[in-house]
């Protein structure tokens, strides 16, 4: 049985100790996956200088040719850890500092790890399946940890729809708010302004883990009925 939702009276109990829902927990997977994101984008420098800025690109980052012609498959997983600039990598990583350990502590490790890496992956699979179906340019790189960000979002929108966030940390609102004001603003500022943002794959994560967050409802009903409401004050 998971460890999560065990009851009010021991979530209640956790906070005043201020240690959370699982305060006595070793390292968590959030940071792990941070340092892990952390250190591959510090070693493309290295492999960028040993085989070329082209082939180490290829080798990491997502592009529809390669997933569609079977020979880059692994990029699903390994596009999730690289990131296109310092300010990509900063901003996605405090995401997920925030997100991550919330819903870690909420769902516990192993759930965690499954919605994240799913979420992920499903972001990049329909991110090519739009550039193939839209005959868009198949030759595009996409990378990031939004995908996965986005469907711990869709999680907690579902779980925990009223819990109070800062939208690019100043903005207050309700989670299911956020995640829909996130994704309707980043996708004009793509479509307004050029700017190259995988929207598709932002969507991609954010139905895995709303759907997840509704599987979650409808298995342990009476759990998360209780996190839903302690989370509503």
């Amino acid at each position: 049985m998971a460890r999560w939702f065990e009851n009010k009276f021991e979530v209640k109990n956790s906070r005043r100790r201020g240690g959370g829902l699982f305060p006595n927990s070793n390292l968590s997977y959030t940071s792990i996956i941070i340092g892990v994101n952390i250190i591959t984008f510090l070693g493309f420098f290295i492999l960028t200088y040993l085989i070329g800025e082209t082939k180490a690109i290829s080798l990491i980052a997502l592009q529809p040719a390669t997933i569609l012609s079977a020979t880059a498959i692994w990029t699903l997983i390994t596009s999730m850890f690289m990131h296109g600039g310092i300010t990509h990598l900063f901003v996605n990583m405090v995401s997920l500092l925030f997100i991550g350990n919330f819903v870690e502590k909420l769902i516990g490790k192993k759930r965690f790890l499954w919605i994240y890496f799913i979420s992920g992956i499903f972001a990049g699979i329909l991110f090519v399946a739009i550039a193939y179906f839209t005959n868009s340019n198949l030759d595009i790189y996409a990378v990031g940890a939004s995908g996965a960000i986005f469907g711990l979002g869709g999680l907690l929108a579902v779980l925990t729809p009223r819990l109070p966030v800062l939208v690019f940390f100043i903005i207050p609102m309700p989670m299911w708010a956020a995640m829909i004001f996130l994704l309707g603003v980043l996708w004009i500022l793509s479509s307004s302004l050029g700017i190259p943002i995988g929207n598709w794959a932002h969507l991609g994560g954010l139905i895995v883990g709303v759907g997840y967050g509704f599987y979650l409802q409808k298995k342990y009903p009476k759990r998360t009925k209780i996190i839903k409401n302690y989370f509503s004050r």
